[in-house]
């Protein structure tokens, strides 16, 4: 489980960078301030906590336990969830549908993995087994 946190933590990373430039370069000129500024926040709850899984990937090796494993796997369950609904919501506007606003609805969800997430990750540590 520790090389998974890490691997996903670099390409979730990774891929936070480059949709960063993406955002920087191509959507600025056809998106509009509040979607940008959505894309911009599922980038950077992206970027964050890809960081989050790469240090539970490091603390799984001295605190091998089930609230770090579930941790880091709530941490890559909130990004699809918050971050890429995120995404979504910003590829509403360029694709001009109108119907699918419920997208937004999955954002709170993300957002409770990453709160469960980091209080797992306190009590995982807190226990050596």
């Amino acid at each position: 489980m520790q090389k998974t946190f890490l691997r996903w933590g670099a390409i979730l990373a990774a891929l936070s960078v480059i949709l960063g430039a993406f955002g920087a370069h191509g959507l600025k000129q056809v998106l509009s301030e509040k979607s940008l500024a959505t894309f911009e926040t599922g980038i950077r709850y992206q970027f964050y906590h890809a960081f989050a899984l790469l240090v539970a990937g490091i603390l799984y090796k001295e605190f091998p336990n089930k609230y770090v494993q579930s941790s880091g796997r709530l941490f890559i369950l909130g990004i699809i969830l918050f971050s890429g609904s995120l995404y979504g919501l910003a590829a509403l506007e360029l694709t001009e549908q109108v119907g699918l606003r419920w997208v937004g609805t999955i954002t709170p969800l993300g957002g409770l993995c990453f709160i469960v997430g980091w209080v797992l990750l306190v009590i995982g540590v807190s226990k050596k087994s």
